[in-house]
């Protein structure tokens, strides 16, 4: 029963990391790929974003130009001043929100910008691309702190048995 599978997964996700991580180097990816569209719409049938926001509370997207370009005409904002008012760039050379939560999401866990959110957001928690079974340093994070992936890990490996 999915609403069972959900019933305290964050200290389920937390105690399986390493049955993930071992997972995610082993699985045909080919196949898991396939399975995933699937498995993403039962996952979303079961999680509602709203309710929990851990994403946009917690970490920031990456902010591409067309992301940016997109946004600061939304806000009517130059982009400079847009960059210079929400963004930073981090570590690894990328656009990324100064601070946390992300400055659009409202006390009601709605996004204010959010027919103009960044690519990444659109595609979070990449629960139906093959990112999710290629990229497993970001799977296994995203597992620990976004019910929908976790949910999706459990079933894909469920189905892989």
């Amino acid at each position: 029963m999915p609403e069972e599978l959900l019933k305290n997964w964050e200290k389920k996700s937390s105690e399986r990391q390493k049955l993930y991580k071992q997972f995610l180097a082993r699985v045909d990816k080919n196949k898991a790929i396939r399975e995933l569209p699937a498995i993403h719409e039962e996952a979303f049938t079961q999680v509602d974003c709203l309710t929990c926001a851990n994403c946009c509370k917690n970490y920031s997207p990456r902010f591409k130009t067309p992301d940016i370009k997109r946004i600061s005409k939304s806000l009517s904002l130059k982009e400079s001043v847009f960059i210079e008012k929400f963004l930073k760039i981090d570590d690894e050379g990328d656009y990324v929100l100064q601070s946390k939560p992300c400055p659009f999401l409202g006390s009601d866990n709605h996004c204010s910008i959010y027919e103009d959110r960044p690519s990444d957001c659109r595609r979070f928690p990449y629960t139906d691309e093959d990112v999710f079974v290629k990229r497993q340093q970001l799977t296994l994070k995203n597992t620990s702190f976004c019910p929908a992936a976790y949910f999706v890990i459990e079933k894909l490996m469920e189905a892989s048995k």
